[in-house]
């Protein structure tokens, strides 16, 4: 509880979430205020004193929307320390970056759980008090915002996490550590942070350490000078030299070469280097985002990989999850590489079976994104109608769209009574979270059961919801 009564504006057109709100948190004790558009709650917040703690602010509304209102309360000498979370319906990476890079405090989307909406009123009104009492602020204006589509998918809570530190770390300079297991997409993290940050207009180049072999890999991080070994008839400049102003992604940073590392080093702390031969040191201004599979970490321990230069990359870190992690984005991913790769077709685009949607989600991505994209092409390149099934699919990944995927009732009666009673249970959950599109709340609904019954049951049960 917090030590001292706190108030709450809630900005929302919709009348009966607003009421729900209202509801909500005066049941929690708090103040309520309530305004139906952007306008109505910039008149509020220069008219009533005192200001609210905290506002949840609706995106998308008639009149002056969200965002624009959100621009006016961030950027407002009175108003600027009130934290706002951006509430609404409509998910996906564009508006989470978009409102985090605009100075939201956090972002949650319709339907929301009430516990969560508490949660999230109760750390914003601690932050934002402490903001007020420090109030000398940076003074770095918020950048302009670019509404160009990020060209990231999803809605899941781990990905929109992920959109959040996008959003946070793109208004700064600091060094980003990717982390992630392979074809996850952390090259589309990383011009997602470049194009959403003031370098956008500067080039944004990489550098896999895996794909470049040693020999070559420094020369073409940081140029090399005429002669400086055989078959260097030219001086050259290095990536670094050509990302100045700009953003490096630097891919595989876990497979770099001692010497290598040593030099990277020197050149975050100083930035400045040398080219490969050369005498004279060469200053850049470059942002460097760097990515990796592989555990930083153990390779620390290892003496693999340098402590120092460790902990100059990993000043932010963004992980992203495997796939599987986040079943309810496949729809949605499938659907955005499936008008991918029929954007040339002349017959249009054709559509998933419902039982090629169903195999899609049952499969476990060892490759992750990149994998279910490869998988999307595949079937457009083979599908001969206006839907896709599972002919177009790999028979390994079709024949868990079936009943095969799923215990026959022949084989639960030979079953000990104890396992054809989880996996009776395991096969009723996964249906339920494949129809609730992986919203849990709407498949512990679906089973009539308790949100905390069907956590402790996907927990026991080991199924990635």
């Amino acid at each position: 509880m917090l030590s001292t009564p706190a108030s709450v504006m809630v900005v929302d057109d919709e009348r009966h979430l607003r009421e729900s709100l209202v509801e909500l948190f005066s049941a929690e004790g708090y103040t309520v205020l309530e305004a139906s558009d952007g306008d109505q709650a910039l008149d509020l917040l220069r008219s009533v004193p005192p200001l609210p703690d905290v506002v949840f602010l609706d995106l998308k509304m008639p009149g002056r929307d969200g965002i624009a209102t959100l621009q006016e309360i961030v950027s407002g000498p009175v108003t600027k320390h009130i934290p706002v979370v951006v509430i609404t319906a409509f998910g996906g990476s564009e508006p989470t970056i978009t409102a985090m890079k605009g100075g939201a405090y956090d972002y949650i989307t319709k339907p929301f759980d009430p516990e969560e909406v508490l949660r999230t009123a109760a750390r914003a009104i601690t932050v934002g008090r402490l903001q007020h009492e420090v109030e000398r602020l940076r003074g770095e204006p918020p950048l302009p915002l670019d509404p160009a589509s990020s060209g990231l998918i999803g809605q899941h809570p781990m990905m929109r996490e992920v959109f959040k530190l996008i959003g946070k770390v793109a208004r700064t300079d600091t060094t980003v550590l990717i982390t992630g297991e392979s074809g996850t997409g952390k090259e589309l993290i990383a011009r997602a942070i470049h194009r959403h940050s003031a370098r956008a207009s500067r080039p944004l180049l990489a550098v896999s350490a895996a794909a470049i072999p040693e020999p070559l890999l420094e020369s073409e991080l940081f140029g090399h000078e005429r002669g400086a070994f055989t078959g260097a008839v030219q001086t050259k400049p290095g990536r670094l030299e050509q990302a100045d102003g700009g953003t490096l992604f630097l891919d595989e940073v876990g497979d770099l070469p001692a010497t290598t590392q040593v030099k990277l080093l020197r050149m975050l702390q100083e930035r400045e280097f040398e080219r490969l031969g050369g005498q004279r040191m060469i200053h850049v201004n470059v942002r460097i985002v760097a990515a990796t599979n592989r555990n930083l970490e153990q390779l620390v321990s290892e003496g693999r990989f340098r402590e120092d230069l460790f902990y100059r990359l990993n000043v932010v870190r963004i992980e992203l999850p495997p796939l599987r992690a986040h079943r309810s984005d496949i729809p949605a991913l499938a659907e955005h590489f499936l008008a991918l790769h029929t954007a040339a077709r002349v017959s249009g685009a054709p559509t998933f079976a419902d039982d090629v949607m169903r195999a899609l989600l049952l499969h476990d991505y060892p490759g992750n994104v990149r994998e279910l994209e490869n998988l999307v092409q595949r079937a457009v390149t083979l599908a001969r109608g206006a839907v896709i099934t599972l002919d177009e699919l790999p028979p390994t990944l079709g024949g868990l769209s079936g009943d095969a995927a799923e215990p026959r009732i022949h084989d639960l009666l030979t079953m000990p009574l104890e396992k054809a009673t989880r996996e009776l249970e395991r096969i009723v959950i996964t249906r339920a979270l494949i129809r609730a599109g992986g919203n849990k709340a709407e498949a512990a609904r679906l089973l009539n059961i308790r949100r905390q019954h069907l956590y402790s049951k996907l927990k026991d049960l080991g199924i990635d919801g």
